[in-house]
């Protein structure tokens, strides 16, 4: 039996759904063929991996019920460089705000192909969409939600992991009256990716955030302040390795299997 049992039906916050994403925003970092032999298993017919030339890539699948858009992050040995090598600039985007200029036309160079095999994937039959990515993909998941909504088009869910601020505080608001309630944030502890592009240059996040701490619990309600000390304490369990932290707790290996714990213990 596949361990990817997707619930397409609901829009609110479900956990299993949560895994089948994460394995999703995982499995995205693989190759074409390992991909389709992969989402083959999981019960999806349908088929299609996209890329382009500044290397953003992800895949579209879809069944009788649901259609599931995942884009690839940024590869994990890369991780370092391009947060140093990560501009703020934005541009007027989606929802009437402004956007990260370099996410945005990572999303720019495959729309076209993404949003003709959504349509041609809809054609089949009444199907759910859903988006999911990690790090980078995360970002150019949540934007190309922004601006499916932005067209007036249905989008039943998105969640991302490890994601970065996407846009500015209009950009967020706007989001969040349309979209707050489908669309869940995972942060895992000292992650340094969520924290990208700052607060300082005007961005904020969007979304229904949702933490693991240290050890990794689960904690769908937690404040600012018992995050900090959460956060505070990741760094000192790495004392002897500073500053690894916040790449270690981006792995999306790491996001995968603090998921499923939290599905296994909401399961009893």
């Amino acid at each position: 039996m596949s361990e990817f049992n997707f619930n397409p039906h609901t829009t609110s916050f479900n956990l299993q759904n949560a895994y089948c994403l994460a394995l999703a925003s995982n499995l995205a970092y693989k190759d074409e063929n390992e991909i389709k032999e992969v989402t083959t298993q999981w019960g999806f017919e349908d088929f299609r991996f996209f890329s382009a030339s500044d290397d953003t890539q992800g895949f579209i699948i879809s069944n009788d019920d649901s259609i599931i858009v995942s884009f690839r992050g940024t590869e994990p040995t890369k991780i370092e460089d391009w947060i140093t090598d990560l501009k703020v600039s934005k541009v007027d985007g989606p929802l009437e705000g402004e956007v990260h200029d370099g996410f945005y036309s990572a999303l720019a160079n495959v729309w076209q192909k993404v949003e003709r095999t959504i349509a041609r994937f809809r054609n089949k039959g009444t199907k759910s969409l859903w988006f999911t990515g990690h790090s980078l993909g995360a970002a150019i998941a949540a934007l190309a939600v922004a601006k499916l909504i932005d067209e007036g088009q249905p989008v039943d869910g998105l969640y991302t992991y490890g994601q970065p601020r996407v846009g500015n505080r209009r950009f967020a608001r706007n989001f969040n009256f349309e979209f707050k309630e489908c669309a869940f944030r995972f942060v895992n502890n000292n992650d340094v990716v969520t924290r990208v592009a700052p607060r300082i240059s005007g961005y904020r996040h969007m979304g229904t955030f949702k933490y693991f701490t240290e050890d990794g619990v689960f904690m769908e309600d937690i404040s600012a302040w018992n995050r900090f000390l959460d956060r505070l304490k990741g760094r000192f369990e790495d004392i002897l390795e500073w500053g690894t932290d916040g790449i270690k707790d981006h792995s999306m290996d790491e996001y995968v299997a603090r998921v499923k714990k939290a599905l296994e213990n909401s399961e009893g």
